[in-house]
């Protein structure tokens, strides 16, 4: 008879160990083609891996370690995420993100990591402890309401259903080959890792896309890898084994506090570099790159503004109505845009087109912010004013513009720009009026110009 206190998927799956196997189940998650066609068309994975991974595990994190209503909240916000993500295939089929069997695969390649992660690091579950901790993790993962029968009711049972599932549905798409090849040659440099500057981390990157890539392969099951025709080199397999062993002996012995994920990280701020004159085109150019671009492709769509207005429902936690509010809000602002801008009708809004038509509008004057960016700015600040003061306090300011991987000097310093009285509270007209200054005011002395920071 096993000890039930003696393992646990919750304390398993935030173990720090667990990010050694992180990009294995985001490729095996977007090798299922319903996960594939989300991707290429609603995320903002090419732009924000390091977002997309700390979403995955953080919801990940809420769906098993939080009461019964807070777990009803993130299954309730997945499930209005979800609804979003439809369309169609290059293919011509049909994709919706609400498929139970995709949902299914999503879930239990989380369950599946974890596992990995133990066998891998020499302190794999016997079998009872296998059916134990996956008991644990289906009584978590009933609040989706599944169909019965795409769930397999044991762990037994699990090794048929991922050898049926790969042999059936995965594919190497082009969502799986840019994960391996390519999105780590191009990632933007974590802001934890400042200190690279912008030379170091092109170094760093393509070291450690090497890396990532041999020991993902080496990881995968042998079967996904046979079906991909991927090989397992022999310098794959010795990292996966010094890393993997070398962890399974090391963080088990740490003290808690180290042997575990905190729920929030933050990173060191960035490095000012000396302010320019008139740089109103440049900053122009950095929302473009920074905020709009969410998809990473070098042009933004209806899916880039879809993405913002996601990102904002997602940190806070709306009913329905309140979410379609923010999805029309930012909408309407992607049809001024496309308008505007989209000059050959191909629906697509390159850098130099928003860059050139912002700063043409603006210098019509301040009604052309009216005309989209304002509304949805405005549609933000209702959502995040969570007790309807019509003010936001540091903490609703927080909700939707803090995160991880923002230092807090970095957003008390956005916070202080848009509360011009300094009263510790910011109302709609200073919240609009930061914005407006930022892409209007010609000098980056001007508060509202250093809400992405000072240049």
């Amino acid at each position: 008879m096993v000890d039930p206190t003696s393992v646990s998927f919750k304390r398993d799956l935030s173990e720090w160990r667990i990010a050694l196997v992180a990009w294995r189940l985001l490729v095996l998650q977007a090798a299922d083609p319903v996960v594939a066609a989300g991707m290429q068309e609603h995320s903002t994975y090419r732009a924000h891996p390091w977002r997309r991974i700390e979403h995955t595990l953080g919801s990940g994190r809420r769906l098993f370690y939080q009461d019964a209503e807070a777990l009803r909240r993130e299954v309730a916000r997945l499930n209005r995420a979800h609804k979003r993500i439809r369309g169609e295939m290059p293919d011509g089929r049909a994709y919706d993100a609400r498929d139970a069997a995709t949902r299914v695969w999503v879930l239990l390649t989380l369950f599946e990591c974890v596992v990995a992660m133990r066998r891998l690091g020499g302190d794999g579950y016997d079998a009872d402890q296998l059916e134990l901790v996956y008991a644990e993790f289906r009584e978590a993962i009933a609040a989706f309401e599944l169909p019965a029968e795409e769930l397999p009711k044991t762990a037994a049972d699990l090794p048929g259903y991922f050898a049926r599932y790969t042999a059936e549905k995965l594919e190497f798409n082009e969502a799986t080959r840019y994960l391996l090849d390519d999105i780590l040659h191009e990632a933007p440099r974590p802001r934890r890792l400042w200190f690279l500057g912008d030379a170091g981390w092109r170094v760093t990157r393509s070291l450690v896309a090497r890396v990532i890539r041999e020991l993902t392969v080496a990881d995968l099951p042998p079967a996904v890898r046979e079906r991909f025709g991927l090989v397992r080199t022999r310098r794959g397999a010795l990292l996966s084994v010094l890393l993997h062993r070398g962890a399974g002996i090391v963080v088990p012995r740490l003290p808690e506090r180290m042997r575990y994920r905190a729920p929030e990280e933050q990173a060191p701020p960035r490095r000012l570099r000396p302010q320019r004159r008139d740089t109103r085109g440049s900053r122009v150019d950095r929302f473009f790159r920074e905020v709009l671009d969410q998809t990473g492709d070098g042009v933004i769509t209806v899916h880039d503004l879809r993405a913002m207005a996601h990102n904002v429902c997602w940190q806070l936690e709306l009913d329905e109505a309140a979410e379609a509010r923010v999805y029309a809000a930012f909408d309407g602002w992607w049809e001024q845009l496309r308008v505007a801008m989209d000059t050959d009708g191909n629906g697509e809004v390159s850098r130099e087109e928003f860059v050139a038509g912002t700063l043409a509008g603006c210098d019509r004057g301040d009604a052309y912010l009216e005309l989209g960016l304002l509304p949805a700015l405005r549609a933000v600040f209702t959502a995040a004013d969570t007790d309807g003061s019509g003010f936001l306090e540091f903490d609703e300011y927080r909700a939707v513009f803090g995160g991880p991987r923002v230092h807090p000097a970095e957003l008390s310093h956005g916070f202080r720009q848009l509360d011009t009285d300094g009263d510790g509270r910011i109302t709609v007209e200073e919240f609009v009026g930061g914005f407006t200054e930022f892409f209007t005011a010609r000098a980056d002395s001007t508060s509202g110009a250093q809400l992405l920071g000072r240049p």
